[in-house]
């Protein structure tokens, strides 16, 4: 069980980011968030292992206080949380194979990978990890041979190597066409079921809210103002959806349309 706690995030500039954020995750959820660009849905998700420090608030995983872990414990926690990011995070003049045991640096000796060396058992590992999402004949290419989509695979398949409970996957298709961000999700999708590997995943788009959420939270200026399940976001009505995206915002099928963003 992931439990948020009345989280907040005030930048150094005054900007509230997020204001007393409260929900909970049960494992193997899929749980989606949604709303504007600047609604905190990337603070939030950053949050939740520390990649940016909560002004307020606890994040508490399995009764371990995420928030107040010291850099031991902290880096224990996040060897279970696996992270997949929008521009994908990858380094793009080394090869795939390179990449994904990347996603090993929390349980290998630090100068050991520096150098490149990692045990076979990882190297045996990141091929598996590169079989489950597709791309195993990219394994020696350079990361920027790779197209959009093959690169996100990358990044999934880099968390994967972590062996992760949770996998925060932070606008993992903004930048794909609808044909690709349908196959990342499934991606996700699949492991999340098969894997019982909870996932936490913002997005933009209804229509993929729709299909691979089990449960949504919508973000509006760093506050919640939006619960429901898959059902409820078929059901939403115009006022529910205004109420995340503005009375500017129109519905074009199951889509929005108007400035969104990260």
């Amino acid at each position: 069980m992931l439990e948020v706690k009345n989280l907040t995030k005030i930048y150094d500039d005054g900007t509230v980011a997020l204001r007393n954020v409260s929900f909970e995750v049960a494992d193997g959820e899929f749980l989606i968030i949604i709303g504007l660009s600047g609604s905190g849905k990337s603070t939030l998700l950053r949050c939740i292992n520390r990649l940016i420090e909560p002004t307020e608030g606890q994040v508490v995983w399995d009764d371990k206080d995420i928030t107040t872990a010291e850099p031991a414990q902290l880096r224990e926690i996040r060897r279970q949380i696996g992270m997949v990011f929008q521009q994908f995070n990858l380094v793009k003049r080394s090869t795939v194979l390179t990449n994904i045991l990347a996603g090993r640096l929390g349980y290998v000796n630090p100068w050991s990978s520096l150098l490149g060396r990692f045990p076979a058992e990882d190297r045996k590992m990141a091929m598996q990890a590169l079989e489950q999402v597709g791309i195993t004949d990219q394994a020696h290419k350079r990361a920027d041979d790779l197209s959009g989509g093959q690169q996100q695979r990358v990044g999934i398949a880099r968390a994967l190597m972590q062996q992760p409970r949770i996998i925060l996957a932070d606008e993992p298709v903004a930048s794909l066409d609808p044909v690709l961000a349908h196959s990342i999700l499934g991606d996700l999708e699949k492991l999340n079921k098969e894997q019982n590997i909870t996932i936490l995943c913002s997005l933009h788009y209804l229509d993929l809210v729709q299909r691979y959420a089990t449960r949504v939270i919508g973000l509006r200026a760093g506050e919640i103002v939006y619960r429901g399940n898959r059902e409820a976001i078929r059901a939403m009505t115009d006022e529910e959806f205004k109420n995340i995206y503005g009375a500017e915002a129109e519905r074009v099928g199951s889509s929005v349309e108007g400035a969104l963003g990260g």
